[in-house]
């Protein structure tokens, strides 16, 4: 979101009904939850937009502290989103623990990964990740991931 945005909230309310509406086009999702504000904000979206056709997922594995799963859990108990644990295993990819600067591909592309079979065995037709406009521009290899496996960025 941009200073223009917040000066000017009939132009951030467009923005919020412009990604309402690629949401209901999406019909039914799993948000990748990662519990940051990006990912949360979408959830909720998500959730408002498109109700139980909408599941927020986190990556549960040994990368993630106990006090991100709180904070996790609290966002999701507060606004109603229905919200799971999935198991990821990047610590077992040579490529991931060299922790060289494409480690965000390797964590990234196991989660989409995972979700992606999630999906599949249980009919949702999309996955949808936080990344927004801000951060198109910066060096993200997880983004990579994304594009792989064909994650949706509603937000970008």
């Amino acid at each position: 979101m941009s200073l223009v945005d917040i000066a000017n909230p009939e132009r951030l309310c467009h923005k919020e009904q412009r990604l309402f509406q690629n949401l209901r086009d999406l019909e039914r999702v799993i948000v990748a939850f990662s519990g940051g504000t990006d990912s949360a904000y979408l959830a909720w979206a998500a959730v408002r937009v498109l109700g139980a056709n909408a599941l927020a997922m986190t990556a549960d594995s040994a990368s993630l502290p106990e006090s991100h799963k709180r904070d996790a859990e609290a966002f999701v108990q507060r606004f109603g989103i229905a919200h799971e644990y999935v198991r990821t295993n990047e610590f077992d990819n040579p490529d991931y623990v060299r922790n060289d600067p494409n480690r965000c591909f390797h964590c990234k592309d196991e989660l989409f990964t995972v979700l992606d079979k999630v999906a599949g065995e249980r009919g949702y037709q999309h996955i949808i990740y936080g990344v927004n406009l801000d951060d198109l521009g910066d060096y993200r290899p997880g983004q990579n991931a994304a594009r792989q496996h064909q994650v949706a960025a509603p937000l970008a």
